[in-house]
């Protein structure tokens, strides 16, 4: 028999008993009479503020016993969730009525605190089971004072639990708190605090399956649907029209110059070539900057493969309502494991470009993203350490991201750029070029690299710009966004403009015999990114009641992250567009 040294059965004790510690506790949700169901305390924060959060004993209430934190896991943590135990106790099935929870003095400066916070609307939010539960710190008496200084301050003192459950699971659960158990904060003089709650519960028929839907259907209402299907078929609408005019004016064009120079050929060989044709010989000349272009495609496709697995998991259920910090790991680990394509890409068309530094162009390839995203976040983490909100990441967060980054996205993104590299992929070009590159005529001012963008990014997001509002409501405010099949819609309308007016408008830039048009189909595909960092600007005046330093950064410091993030991505969809339109043409017709 073989002899177990001791430490393996050590471990295995452990892990026997862990797991039976957990089968027994929360993890499979299913509760016998009088067994003690997980409360946690998350948050506190102003509510028009949400990224502006705090711990909820930051504040000076009080607890029942020793305060004991949940671990918490990387998605959990971007999210700013910081779960403590809290004060309140909700055995399974044991009704409380005014039960004290906890008492406390407050101090004179505690209750400033409390009154700034109620004056601010703030609002604290838990977990009860993993269902989230919100509720407000107080209220502000405004009636019949016109004069601020006259306002009454009130600090809430008693909650009220309603659990529903079937058999063993707890269902539903819902919080209010009472308006007239409430505590005076308006005057600065220490008071005495007697948190006190009450606890209902009642049988349901709703099955522990379901219970998340009621978080989902907020967004899914009629009236909002309807909005939704306003939105896509205004979009459908407009692109139908809009590339339906846009083809058949292409079409006709194109089909006229196929005509002409097919008949300039026969009639006379030396007759001199204009438009198009006349720039054959520079038209795959190759672009200025080449390791910052193959570079930007190299990220822009890595974030396009991001942003399609995201769709993926939404679509299959996985970033259901409330399933804190899903979509934070998913970004993360997705991230890092697709850096290889980026890294196989940028390489592969750097040297189909004829590059020769292609270790210079793999840095560049993984700082071009990173690194103003990395930029950014040191900012803002800065910030919300100096206000102590839970945005600040810990520091083992901070390393644990780091060791991704050193141990996962960069290895792969050499080992994507040593394949590109010896791929020994060739450019493909109908025409050969020239070796001296003809002069560029002069050019209207609208036919110009910022008044093309600005045309290029307008119809785009006038096919997006309705949805927008959602996906802000619910990323920037407290909506809940759950409508993943109709934004995947929008964001395959949104691919299709772009691609379709990116071709449009390098036909015309070739037409006018301008041939620098590698970078200007790039730019003029990512400009919608820069129409919906104005957006930004337009929703943080007009849509919402966000305001406050920390706040104002965070919102335009991530969101410029977002926004050059879709610069890139769409860039990127424009200029393979348009690769594949001019080969296209230049294929069409007889090149010396």
């Amino acid at each position: 028999m073989v002899k177990m040294r001791p430490w393996v059965v050590a471990v295995a004790i452990v892990a026997l008993c862990g797991v039976t510690q957990v089968r027994s506790s929360a993890s499979d949700h299913r509760y016998k009479a009088r067994d003690e169901v997980p409360l946690y305390a998350n948050k506190v924060g102003p509510f028009h503020n949400p990224s502006e959060t705090y711990r909820y004993f930051d504040f000076p209430f009080c607890s029942s016993g020793p305060v004991k934190e949940k671990k918490e896991a990387l998605g959990e943590l971007l999210n700013g969730d910081r779960l403590v135990s809290a004060p309140y106790k909700l055995d399974f099935l044991i009704n409380k009525d005014s039960e004290i929870a906890c008492k406390r003095k407050l101090t004179k400066e505690e209750v400033a605190k409390f009154r700034d916070a109620v004056s601010k609307d703030y609002y604290f939010q838990m977990y009860y089971d993993d269902l989230p539960i919100w509720g407000f710190l107080g209220k502000v008496d405004k009636e019949g004072k016109t004069d601020p200084s006259e306002y009454k301050y009130y600090l809430f003192k008693h909650l009220i639990f309603e659990v529903s459950y079937n058999k063993d699971r707890v269902i539903e659960i819902g919080i209010r708190s009472d308006p007239t158990a409430v505590v005076d904060l308006t005057e600065d003089e220490a008071i005495n605090v007697e948190f006190t709650y009450t606890v209902k519960w009642k049988e349901t028929d709703t099955s522990f399956n379901d219970r998340m839907k009621k978080y989902a259907q907020s967004s899914s209402l009629p009236h909002h649907l309807e909005i939704h299907w306003f939105s896509i078929v205004n979009s459908c609408v407009t692109v139908l029209l809009l590339t339906g005019f846009l083809a058949t004016i292409l079409m006709r064009v194109l089909k006229n110059d196929f005509v002409k120079y097919a008949h300039d050929e026969e009639s006379a060989d030396d007759q001199e070539e204009t438009g198009w044709k006349y720039i054959h010989g520079d038209v795959f000349r190759y672009p200025k900057y080449k390791s910052l272009f193959a570079a930007a495609l190299g990220s822009g496709t890595q974030l396009f493969t991001l942003t399609i697995f995201i769709f993926i998991l939404a679509l299959v259920g996985v970033f259901y309502p409330y399933n804190r910090g899903a979509l934070f790991t998913a970004l993360v680990v997705i991230y890092a494991l697709t850096s290889g394509i980026a890294g196989y890409t940028a390489a592969s068309f750097y040297c189909q470009l004829e590059g020769t530094n292609w270790v210079r162009n793999l840095l560049l390839t993984g700082s071009l993203f990173c690194g103003p995203l990395f930029l950014t976040f040191s900012f803002l983490n800065t910030v919300a350490i100096v206000y102590n909100a839970t945005a600040a990441l810990p520091f083992g967060t901070i390393v644990v991201i780091f060791l991704i980054w050193a141990l996962v996205t960069s290895p792969l993104l050499v080992l994507g750029g040593i394949a590109g590299k010896n791929s020994k992929a060739e450019f493909q070009a109908p025409c050969r070029t020239t070796k001296y590159p003809r002069e560029i005529p002069p050019l209207p001012w609208y036919r110009k690299t910022l008044p093309q963008m600005a045309m290029a990014g307008f119809l785009p997001f006038s096919a997006i710009y309705i949805e927008l509002y959602y996906i802000f409501a619910s990323v920037w405010g407290h909506r809940i966004y759950t409508i993943y099949s109709i934004l995947f819609i929008v964001f395959i309308i949104l691919l299709i403009v772009t691609a379709f007016i990116t071709v449009a408008l390098t036909y015309f830039q070739l037409a006018g015999e301008d041939h620098e048009w590698w970078w200007r189909s790039f730019l003029c595909g990512g400009s919608t990114g820069l129409f919906i960092y104005a957006y930004c600007l337009y929703y943080y005046h007009a849509r919402s009641d966000m305001s406050g330093f920390m706040q104002t950064s965070f919102f335009f410091g991530y969101m410029a992250c977002i926004c050059y993030g879709f610069f890139l991505m769409l860039g990127t969809v424009g200029f393979h567009a348009a690769l594949f339109f001019v080969r296209h043409i230049y294929r069409s017709i007889k090149c010396e």
